[in-house]
């Protein structure tokens, strides 16, 4: 048996008058589809971090933080059918935050020399995201956004 790919996906909230998630389509290739930061975990690096580095490479948000792993998904890459466990991760990202940017992805990753457009969106969705990304919102206590950030 083939062992899974370890990923890391990134649920970035924003708290404005409701909850933002942040997206991103890839400039000139529509056919993406709009997404969330996502990608795989280096070897010798920890899931927390890899879901840090994937935002950081893949929107050039630097603040974001950590605020706990909602859900491990085992399901098939959609193109290749090889196998993938990706860690879902709720972040939280300062209100302050711009609404949107371009960024241009920068190293030696598959993504390396794209340009993404990034955004945050109102929760809930208007549209689906690729790859049913958007498949584990609904575990996302609204209480997270409380002042502690821990629902407290």
């Amino acid at each position: 048996m083939t062992r899974p790919r370890i990923r890391v996906a990134a649920y970035v909230i924003r708290q404005r008058a409701v909850p933002e998630l942040l997206v991103f389509d890839h400039l000139g290739i529509p056919e993406a589809g709009t997404q969330i930061p996502a990608g795989g975990v280096a070897s010798g690096e920890g899931p927390e971090e890899a879901v840090l580095r994937e935002v950081a490479e893949e929107t050039g948000l630097l603040t974001a933080t950590a605020v706990r792993r909602i859900t491990v998904e085992d399901k098939p890459h959609p193109d290749t059918g090889r196998p993938r466990r990706t860690s879902f991760f709720l972040l939280r990202a300062p209100a302050d935050t711009p609404d949107a940017w371009d960024h241009h992805v920068h190293g030696d990753g598959g993504d390396a020399g794209l340009t993404f457009s990034c955004r945050f969106v109102p929760l809930p969705l208007g549209q689906p995201l690729a790859d049913d990304q958007d498949a584990w919102l609904g575990l996302i206590d609204p209480c997270w956004t409380t002042a502690t950030g821990d629902g407290q």
